[in-house]
């Protein structure tokens, strides 16, 4: 009956107790009471000098019970009463049950003494709801207990008696005082909600007095906490992840509002690093015993996808992750890299039926998001709320101020702030720079100070994303140049890297490839990232590379530049070889950049091992600039190709078993070798698919291969 209840109340509440329900040890296996007896003295000496900011009473409550329990478990222990054979049975089971319920108890109230003030304030009537349940469930307990037959002294049993008396009359108890503050922080979000900024003294009032956040250091405890549990949302918590934005939002504002820029925040290293998050259960199981077939998985956040939806380009997102990226302004399918025609999100429910039914055959729990609008802009829209809009946008004026006229340290914090302001949402990076960021940071990319060069750098990042951006940040003068300065001389690895990704940003509008380009040292300064960078690094460099090889008149310069053999020498690093063999592709189109890529040792090898090891997309690739290699080479590029060992076995094994680009790729190097003098020597075991690619459409075939000069690319910009 009381494990019934248990269970009952977990699903009801989803309680933060849940591993409580894993007992750590087999009560079957050791001495009964004198575990309960240890456990209980060490709940006690935790918590009972422990001062509780919220759920003061509840907690205090809770504690007095359990020292009860230590009373009676201590004397049975002491007293010899307490050996599993002289136990009635029914004391046993209720011994086991309240073993369970000091674990429970002891995690309610490590929850209770580590949340922040703010989130406790929040779940003030949720939290109160568990100390509750903990209450109701000890109270069935007590009346299932046998206490006379257990030989209690008259002195114990009198306080257990009580203790059931108690259990039975008490109720839900939510502090009055808790609830005003939470009604308080609620009337701040409605008046941004209307668009009125509160009052400075009443912000300090709640802020300082009534909760006693007293400094910076403190707020931003409380602020990324509240972003933690935006992250590890689940749908059916109070406050809504929307809502709860607003709250950071609101916070971050009187963080600069009330505690200004201490200096002290600023020799803090920055880190974008968070304290590892407790996701969901199907998560942690995914992680840890079970692997989920791929295509389950969003290509965005690489977990179970729990509402799949198909986009414009036949892809398939999870919901919430498709949704964000649009959200941050991108127009682009994120693993194809086409434009999106439209932003309607098609639920694609076969999919959801094939992971339920995985699931369930895998005893992974999946909780189905269910939806009704298959539209991304009516989904979009309830995310953000106004009073964050109105909260960002006072924080970013604050923050733009001391962009422009505050200490060293002050232009720190501030770039470091609109960082991560701009980190989400094409509203945050548009009112960003319209508030005049853009000038001051670029300021900044040319300080000595390594926090304030990375931040900035990074902020530009983030607030290229937003298309409208990208022009803001070329036009303004000498920002490029000092970007690229930043990636040939940063102070920090992450700058340089960051410098990188800016650049990839910026040149996806075709007009500043060409520029890009032109800027002394920038190619140069990509190809020794690539060649000697981090693994991000380089993944940032080759994508910058790629999409400036995009452009037909970079050719000459990337060559000069040593472009080509920077690329040449990442087809052998599985991180980076595919966009690799992407570039080169492009490249080789050019009468130059095949001579030069045939010039290079190891292009054709590379490549080869690339179509014989490489990924579906990186054999597209590959197959692609060989082929271009060919058609733009000349006879002595062909010869080299066609001498390459292996090459007949693997055009062979593509046009049987690659991407549908990849076999026509395949097709069209085949014809080019059939015309080729000593190709019939050299591909004679190519057999039947030859005969495929020789029949009578030969020459339709060819008149549309001639033009398959396409590359195959998955690449997006990363928020930082």
């Amino acid at each position: 009956m009381a494990s019934a209840a248990i269970f009952s109340s977990l699903r009801r509440r989803r309680s933060p107790s849940l591993e409580a329900f894993l007992a750590p040890v087999d009560l079957t296996e050791v001495a009964l009471v004198q575990t309960l007896a240890a456990v209980s003295s060490e709940l006690i000496s935790c918590f009972a000098n422990r001062v509780f900011f919220f759920q003061r009473r509840n907690s205090r409550s809770l504690i007095r019970k359990m020292e009860v329990f230590l009373v009676m478990l201590e004397y049975l222990r002491d007293s010899g009463s307490g050996s599993m054979p002289s136990l009635p049975s029914t004391a046993i089971l209720c011994f086991k049950e309240l073993y369970l319920l000091l674990y429970r108890s002891k995690i309610l109230l490590d929850y209770c003494a580590q949340s922040s003030k703010l989130w406790l304030l929040l779940q003030n009537h949720s939290i109160s709801g568990h100390f509750h349940d903990l209450n109701q469930e000890i109270s069935t307990l007590l009346d299932v207990f046998p206490i006379n037959d257990v030989g209690l002294s008259d002195d114990v049993r009198e306080q257990v008696e009580l203790l059931q008396k108690h259990s039975r009359k008490a109720k839900l108890y939510v502090d009055k005082s808790d609830e005003n503050l939470r009604l308080r922080f609620f009337s701040f979000l409605n008046e941004f909600e209307n668009g009125r900024i509160p009052n400075h003294v009443d912000l300090k009032l709640f802020f300082v007095e009534r909760l006693e956040i007293r400094d910076a250091k403190s707020c931003r405890s409380e602020i990324e906490f509240l972003e933690e549990q935006i992250v590890n949302h689940e749908g059916d918590i109070e406050p809504t992840a929307c809502v709860l934005n607003g709250f950071v939002a609101i916070t971050r504002y009187c963080r600069f509002l009330l505690f200004g820029f201490e200096e002290d925040e600023v020799k803090l290293p920055f880190c974008n690093q968070k304290k590892p998050r407790k996701g969901l259960i199907t998560r942690e199981i995914a992680q840890t015993f079970i692997s989920i077939p791929k295509d389950f998985c969003c290509p965005i956040s690489l977990d179970l996808m729990t509402d799949p939806v198909i986009i414009s380009t036949g892809q398939a997102y999870d919901r919430s992750s498709i949704v964000r990226w649009m959200e941050e302004g991108h127009c682009t399918c994120p693993k194809t890299g086409q434009m999106l025609i439209h932003t309607r999100l098609v639920p694609n429910r076969a999919l959801k039926n094939l992971i339920m039914q995985w699931c369930t055959a895998h005893n992974v729990s999946y909780d189905p998001v269910e939806t009704t609008d298959g539209s991304a802009e009516s989904f979009a829209e309830a995310l953000p709320i106004k009073a964050a809009t109105k909260a960002n946008r006072a924080t970013t004026t604050i923050l733009v101020q001391h962009l422009a006229n505050g200490s060293q340290v002050a232009q720190a914090i501030a770039a470091r702030e609109i960082r991560l302001l701009a980190k989400t949402g094409k509203k945050n990076r548009a009112f960003i720079a319209e508030a005049g960021a853009i000038p001051h940071l670029r300021k900044l990319l040319s300080s000595l100070n390594p926090v304030a060069q990375e931040n900035s750098v990074t902020a530009m990042l983030n607030l290229s994303i937003y298309d409208r951006n990208k022009s803001l940040i070329m036009d303004e003068d000498g920002c490029l140049g000092l970007i690229v300065e930043v990636l040939r001389l940063g102070l920090t690895t992450e700058a340089r890297e960051n410098a990188a990704a800016t650049l990839f940003s910026l040149s996806a509008v075709h007009g500043y490839k060409k520029r890009i380009a032109d800027e002394g040292g920038a190619i140069e300064a990509l190809a020794g990232l690539l060649r000697v960078g981090t693994p991000r690094g380089k993944k940032d460099a080759v994508t910058a590379l790629f999409n400036l090889s995009t452009h037909s008149e970079n050719c000459a310069r990337m060559i000069e530049a040593g472009a080509v053999t920077a690329l040449v020498g990442a087809l052998g690093n599985e991180g980076v070889a595919e966009e690799a063999a992407g570039a080169l592709a492009l490249i080789v189109r050019q009468p130059i950049g095949a001579e030069a890529v045939g010039k290079e040792e190891m292009a054709v090898t590379g490549l080869i091992t690339m179509m014989r090891c490489g990924t579906a997309r990186g054999k597209e690739n590959a197959v692609a600039a060989l082929l271009e290699l060919c058609r733009s080479g000349g006879a002595a590029a062909t010869e080299r190709v066609l001498k390459a060992p292996a090459l007949a076995g693997l055009l062979q094994t593509l046009l049987f078993t690659g991407t549908k680009r990849a076999r026509r790729k395949a097709a069209s190097l085949a014809r080019v070798f059939q015309r080729c003098e000593n190709a019939s020597l050299h591909f004679g075991g190519l057999g039947v698919g030859y005969a495929f690619a020789g029949n009578s459409t030969t020459s339709n075939r060819d008149s549309r291969f001639a033009n398959d000069v396409s590359v195959s690319m998955s690449i997006s910009v990363q928020v930082l």
